[in-house]
């Protein structure tokens, strides 16, 4: 397996990280566009009480997904090495990393599941702070 081989339908590993670093950089503009959204709202001491921790839930929210598209890189990464060899023994993953790559792949699914609730959560706050003034 080379990094220019599908990893998934239509995603390859150099992909994957040209994913991770734009999304990091929209992101930061993301959370600009949101936190300036905002300001405009704020009229006392209450309304940054009430913001401030749906502005930190979106932005460690954000910070996880980045962390599991580089997990996911990581182990991607480990696999492209242990290919690289000539021998076939070489392509295949020991019963201990299989282990480790499923233990993280199902970590990954279910902390996604968490934060697309917490998204969802975040997205409805938002919405009802919007309405109030």
């Amino acid at each position: 397996m080379s990094k220019d081989n599908e990893i998934f339908k239509g995603k390859s590993f150099q992909d994957l990280t040209k994913d991770i670093y734009e999304n990091t950089t929209k992101r930061k503009v993301q959370i600009d566009l949101l936190i300036s959204e905002i300001h405009g709202f704020i009229q006392t001491i209450d309304d940054v009480v009430m913001v401030a921790p749906i502005i930190k839930e979106y932005m460690d929210t954000a910070v996880k997904n980045d962390e599991h598209l580089v997990k996911l890189a990581g182990v991607l990464q480990r696999i492209i090495s242990k290919s690289d060899g000539s021998n076939d023994e070489t392509m295949l993953l020991s019963e201990a990393e299989k282990e480790e790559l499923m233990g993280t792949l199902q970590e990954t699914v279910d902390d996604l599941s968490k934060e697309q609730s917490r998204l969802e959560s975040i997205k409805n706050k938002t919405i009802n702070v919007g309405g109030k003034s």
